[in-house]
């Protein structure tokens, strides 16, 4: 299973892929505010490629439960300076997390290899034919309602028939565009209750019916504070535990904050899942 996205190419059956975690923007869950400097951003870029990232995602809009869409022209204010000082200097393929299909057409002009749609190419009617027109590779996620109003009560009548569904869904989307490079990612938080984001981790092989590579986004969340009691910035041991359960289960690609202690132990996993 490999991804060609540009000049990099990624061999998923080789190893997990790590995706770094760069949020640009001030009211992200865990780290809001961190990255807004463009030259800080860069050097956290390569600080985690140095780390081991194996792709960089570049976030300017908060997507946690209960936020409000900001405008496209912000969100290009934000994430278009620090893409353009990354492009030629950075030696991994760059994702930019959007359900934009305006700031994914100026992202990858510029040389984004990835576009990372939390709403599964579902908020922006053509982000489709944007990503096609460019050969570029498309993350489609699950997510229930909006980031305003997903965690507002989510229900199922059946988690993965419901989930498996949406996704195969949205593959056929994606392919009657032209997009021929596809990862999905059952959407972890993103209108989930705690038992609905266990059950996937616990079940993530079941998305292997999709034939296509699983991304797992499990980093600093909720459930985990609400299973230890901890705040976002002291999930790290919970975060390690639900991704090396992921890997076990499927996941192809891991989507971080904590890059150089997530690397270690996926090293391990791999490790063991290659040779035992």
């Amino acid at each position: 299973m490999r991804l060609t996205l540009g000049e990099y190419t990624l061999n998923l059956s080789k190893k997990t892929h790590i995706m770094g975690i760069l949020n640009v923007c001030p009211d992200s869950f865990s780290d809001g505010g961190l990255y807004l400097d463009p030259e800080k951003a860069v050097y956290r870029a390569l600080e985690m490629q140095e780390e081991g990232a194996d792709i960089i995602d570049i976030g300017g809009q908060s997507t946690r439960p209960g936020s409000l869409p900001i405008s496209t022209d912000e969100e290009l204010k934000r994430v278009v300076p620090v893409l353009k000082k990354l492009v030629g200097k950075i030696n991994v393929p760059i994702s930019i997390d959007t359900y934009s299909s305006r700031v994914a057409y100026q992202c990858l002009l510029l040389g984004a290899n990835i576009i990372n749609d939390i709403s599964g190419l579902r908020f922006s009617h053509d982000m489709a034919d944007v990503i096609a027109k460019f050969n570029a590779c498309v993350v489609i996620m699950h997510i229930k309602g909006t980031p305003k109003d997903m965690q507002n009560n989510p229900e199922y009548e059946d988690l993965f028939v419901e989930i498996i569904g949406y996704l195969k869904n949205q593959i056929e989307v994606a392919e009657k565009a032209g997009i021929s490079q596809i990862i999905i990612d059952p959407g972890i938080g993103f209108g989930k209750r705690l038992e609905h984001n266990l059950q996937i981790i616990a079940n993530l092989d079941k998305f292997k019916v999709l034939g296509k590579p699983i991304l797992i986004g499990t980093s600093r969340k909720s459930f985990i504070g609400t299973i230890l009691d901890l705040p976002p910035k002291e999930r790290l041991e919970g975060t390690i535990a639900s991704i090396c359960v992921s890997i076990l289960k499927g996941a192809n690609i891991v989507r971080v904050h904590d890059v150089l202690s997530v690397k270690r132990a996926v090293s391990i996993v791999d490790a063991i899942i290659r040779e035992g």
